[in-house]
């Protein structure tokens, strides 16, 4: 009695410790995680890094010394905590969240700030490299005008500069430039418009044999601080090529971070009830568990300095449906074997034994998926594909760590021995393991899988040839990521018009490709363009835009080869993907279920494509992570029908084509009741980002809406049946069951 009581104290101890720990650190963390740019605005840009003058080469060493010379830049800027990555042999990623000046962020990072001293006509007097190290600062002159104090090198190559200047009277001046362009005449005014380059024109009437000199132009003392700080950051040593860019307004991430933490509350409370009300106290222990989850992977994003991203909070709201569906596993077996007559004890013991293999291949195969995404995904799929990683491996953790100790010590204790309602079981379901049963009765036991499973096969295969044609038809409306152009966001204050809008982006010599109203109260608009918009008309659009509606909007920009980049690489990222599930699977089951398994995944991740095709849905960046997604759900809901299969499969001796089946529909009929419940608890917080989360989830929301419906679909009905037919083939030829009982080596005792 003791005993029972002390793991009665345990449990209760163990929610306490855990739930006062949450309680005492959760606010701590969640205020040190970064937000990516797209949760707090900011600005992100890809350049791609050419040499500065012909004949140099991009070697390792000059990306490295670009990537400082850009640090010191953004230290200008103020901004905390920049990402400045290295991405391939010759390109440079900067993200900058929560930037306030993104014009002048774009600014400050690609001028070249060369300081360059010319005569009249243009010869190279001195330039930057003639200036001490941080020997650029904010002055006044003698009429206390804002202007740039320079500390040179060397007074005699100064007293040279000035003799040479003065030399060439009347024409005694010594023109001062930042980023002059070798070949070009900046001097002269074109069309009658000062070039912004130009900083000043000093009249030289005596030789200065001093190190110190002084810049007066039409500067106000905040860019007179700005160019010094510029100036003592060195120029770039090469030049500077936009690929992609992307500026998020302050006003969107905001209210993108509101709408999908509101909508991720909402979907994963709807789980905990659901949980609960049908699991009873194995949902309790689960809903534990999944608050622990959520809180170890929070902690985790905190040690890694992880920037959690949009995409990112869709990863863990997504995962939280995953760690449950390994509860959901585990719990539906437990149920399985009170069903046929087993005490509690031997229940638990036995669901815990037979579902472990099933989560942990599940988990597995899901892992694939996101390791792919993360190898050839850009920066937001990879902070997607980041949050996935980290939540299979806790979710898993969780699932057979905390779960089982804690439903363990509750059952353990033998306080529930005769109480199986608290485990969701009626006594009417229970069948007396005596009488030879294998599996308690379901509710599908009189349906005939495979014959209704030939009708559905037929069904995929002409989706499919329609879907093709479909395809070639109407193509899919790809979105900039993958076609090039740029694409600009627009948040209002009030209700948008389109006419009015274009009419706006006329004004700015802006021919929009495509208007959609979104937001709503059709207060937001997306605009898609062909051209890829200058960082010069990025600056005027965000001006223009910002002061006729009120906030500043969000612009994104992808060059052609970009577009097709990641057109390739999302390919790419499928096969290898596919391939690394067909090894995996092969070895953990056999050939005949990888292959079965694999063409249920391409199967749904065509049905999705064809779906955006005729809805005409944009195909984007969080497309394609939501597809990959799928494919690692569709593997892992079609190893839970496989993992039954197997095990039927141990147990009788295939002779006939009515055995393989008989398999199929016992599988079927005994897990499609937990197919069912996962699915579910994965679809509620996808419906409730669908609904409540940011319009940018939109599509990948109903990617997954669509995935996940259709997912559990193919494990059941195309799966299955690819396996049968390819087992059929097997048997025919003389394989199968008997093959494999020669083989098997005998048990010696």
């Amino acid at each position: 009695m003791a005993k029972r009581s002390s793991r009665i104290v345990a449990f209760f101890l163990i929610v306490l410790i855990v739930g006062a720990l949450m309680g005492a650190t959760t606010k701590n963390i969640t205020q040190n995680i970064n937000l990516g740019l797209d949760l707090r605005g900011g600005f992100e840009v890809l350049y791609e890094v050419k040499p500065a003058k012909e004949g140099d080469k991009i070697t390792r060493d000059v990306l490295v010394s670009t990537v400082h010379a850009l640090e010191n830049r953004v230290n200008v800027l103020g901004v905390s905590e920049p990402n400045i990555q290295i991405e391939g042999t010759d390109r440079i990623r900067v993200q900058l969240a929560g930037v306030k000046d993104q014009n002048k962020a774009r600014e400050v990072l690609s001028t070249q700030a060369k300081l360059t001293f010319r005569d009249v006509n243009d010869n190279l007097l001195m330039d930057g490299s003639d200036l001490k190290e941080n020997g650029a600062k904010q002055t006044f002159d003698e009429q206390n005008r804002p202007s740039v104090g320079l500390t040179l090198k060397s007074a005699e190559k100064f007293r040279s500069v000035t003799e040479k200047v003065l030399a060439m009277k009347p024409e005694n001046f010594m023109v001062i430039w930042l980023d002059f362009e070798e070949g070009k005449d900046s001097y002269k005014a074109e069309a009658g418009k000062p070039n912004p380059k130009y900083l000043s024109a000093a009249s030289v009437d005596q030789v200065f044999n001093q190190t110190e000199v002084s810049i007066v132009g039409n500067f106000t003392p905040e860019e007179a601080k700005d160019l010094a700080k510029l100036l003592n950051a060195g120029a770039l040593p090469v030049e500077l090529e936009e690929m992609y860019s992307t500026s998020v307004g302050a006003k969107f991430g905001e209210t993108a971070l509101q709408k999908t933490i509101l909508a991720g509350i909402i979907g994963i409370a709807l789980i905990f009830l659901f949980m609960i009300v049908y699991y009873r106290l194995p949902g309790i222990v689960a809903v534990i568990n999944l608050l622990m989850y959520i809180y170890v992977t929070l902690l985790i994003f905190d040690w890694m300095n992880a920037v959690l991203t949009l995409p990112g909070i869709a990863a863990l709201v997504l995962g939280v449906g995953i760690a449950v569906d390994a509860n959901i596993i585990t719990d539906e077996r437990f149920k399985d074997e009170l069903k046929i007559g087993k005490s509690v004890m031997a229940a638990y013991r036995a669901g815990n034994r037979h579902s472990f293999l099933t989560v942990l291949d599940a988990h597995i195969t899901t892992m694939l998926a996101a390791i792919v995404l993360f190898i050839f995904g850009t920066s937001a799929v990879k902070g997607f594909a980041t949050s996935l990683m980290v939540s299979l491996i806790v979710g898993f953790a969780t699932n057979v760590g905390g779960t089982r100790l804690m439903l363990g010590l509750l059952v353990n204790s033998r306080y529930f021995d005769k109480k199986i309602g608290y485990f969701g079981v009626k006594a009417k379901d229970i069948i007396p393991i005596s009488k030879g049963v294998e599996h308690a009765p379901t509710k599908f036991d009189k349906i005939d899988f495979v014959k209704v499973g030939k009708s559905f096969l037929t069904f995929s295969i002409v989706f499919t040839v329609i879907g093709i044609i479909v395809l070639s038809i109407f193509k899919l409306n790809l979105g900039i990521d993958f076609s090039s152009g740029s694409r600009i966001d627009v948040k209002s204050n009030a209700v948008m018009n389109v006419s009015e809008l274009k009419a706006d982006l006329k004004a700015l010599d802006i021919v929009a490709q495509d208007i959609v109203l979104t937001g709503t109260n059709n207060d937001s608009a997306a605009v898609r363009l062909k051209d890829v918009l200058t960082k010069d008309e990025i600056a005027k659009v965000k001006s223009e835009l910002k002061d006729k509606y009120g906030n500043e909007p969000s612009v994104s920009t992808v060059s052609p080869t970009i577009g097709k980049e990641i057109a390739r690489n999302a390919l790419i990222a499928v096969l290898i993907a596919s391939v690394g599930i067909i090894l995996y699977v092969s070895l953990r089951f056999r050939f005949t279920y990888a292959v079965a398994a694999v063409i249920a995944l391409l199967h749904d991740a065509f049905f999705i494509i064809t779906a955006f095709s005729v809805l005409r849905l944009e195909v984007d960046l969080p497309f394609i992570a939501a597809v990959l997604t799928i494919v690692g759900y569709s593997i892992n809901d079609s190893i839970v029908t496989f993992d039954r299969n197997r095990e039927l499969y141990k147990k009788r001796k295939i002779r006939t084509i009515q055995d393989l089946e008989e398999i199929v529909n016992l599988s079927v009929r005994q897990t499609l009741a937990r197919s069912v419940n996962t699915v579910l608890t994965v679809l509620l917080p996808v419906i409730s980002l669908l609904i409540f989360g940011s319009d940018s989830l939109r599509g990948f929301s109903i990617a997954l809406f669509i995935g996940l419906i259709v997912g559990t679909y193919s494990s059941v009905f195309v799966a299955s049946q690819i396996w049968l037919l390819l087992e059929k083939s097997r048997l025919k030829k003389g394989k199968g069951k008997k093959e494999e009982e020669e083989t098997k080596p005998e048990l010696q005792v």
